[in-house]
């Protein structure tokens, strides 16, 4: 991959269920590096983005493309085919993925949620799975409770290790949805500073579905904005928040800003 290809771009990628449009011909790149926040009403298709990109969505058309290589297809006879599972495991073990509900396994520990997977999917050897999950645990705070259970964790902390958990994988992309809207109010704060260091410390790509309107504004470096399946605006943090051009973008910004 050249520096100028996209780390991430959906080719007019459609989702659809049954009747209902959920995304309609999505076309986005984003940048090696570049971290993008997507904003929107509910059913906006916001989430639907990054499951997508997961594959835990399948496409009805268009392509997504991985640093250069088609996800959803693969080339054949030199055309595009749909993929086989064996391509997709292959590109998707680029992608991280941390989703609202934290989804760590309830009867591990912090440090054996980090390393089961690096050791049943990477084949990593235990000790240095041990030692990457020890790094990753005390990068989000948590090396004094890495023998902890989940349920002897706060909401934030569980979310922190599922941060650990993933990142533990050496994705090249890391994928939030909405990472804080289970959380009290008080915790939010604390998942979204682990998110800041991810981003300073780790050349990632981060895509990230949002309601924190002013974490999204000062973390991203875009920001787009979803309505009926497609992007109605998206700009630099500062122009889509300071002077939104769309109206149905003000309008969005404005209840929220009145909600909140």
């Amino acid at each position: 991959m050249t520096d100028q290809q996209p780390m991430v771009r959906f080719d007019n990628v459609s989702k659809r269920y049954g009747a209902l449009t959920v995304l309609d011909g999505l076309t986005l790149d984003i940048g090696r590096g570049e971290k993008v926040s997507i904003i929107g009403p509910s059913g906006s298709g916001k989430t639907t983005v990054l499951r997508m990109l997961m594959t835990l969505e399948t496409i009805n058309d268009g392509v997504i493309w991985v640093e250069g290589e088609p996800l959803t297809h693969m080339e054949r006879n030199g055309r595009l085919v749909p993929a086989d599972l064996a391509h997709i495991r292959k590109i998707r073990a680029k992608i991280g993925m941390v989703f609202q509900s934290f989804n760590l396994f309830p009867h591990m520990t912090a440090m054996q949620n980090c390393i089961e997977a690096p050791i049943t999917v990477l084949g990593m050897k235990r000790a240095e799975a041990e030692a990457r999950a020890a790094e990753l645990l005390d990068m989000v705070g948590l090396s004094q409770k890495k023998d902890h259970y989940p349920s002897q964790l706060s909401g934030g902390q569980q979310q922190r290790v599922a941060i650990a958990r993933s990142c533990a994988m050496r994705p090249k992309i890391m994928l939030f949805d909405e990472v804080t809207s289970a959380l009290d109010p008080e915790l939010v704060g604390e998942v979204l500073e682990v998110i800041r260091k991810l981003g300073r410390e780790h050349d990632l790509t981060m895509l990230m579905v949002t309601h924190q309107m002013g974490f999204a504004r000062e973390f991203s470096d875009r920001v787009c904005f979803f309505h009926a399946g497609k992007i109605c605006e998206q700009g630099p943090p500062g122009e889509l928040f300071g002077a939104p051009k769309n109206e149905r973008t003000r309008q969005f910004l404005n209840a929220v800003l009145e909600a909140g």
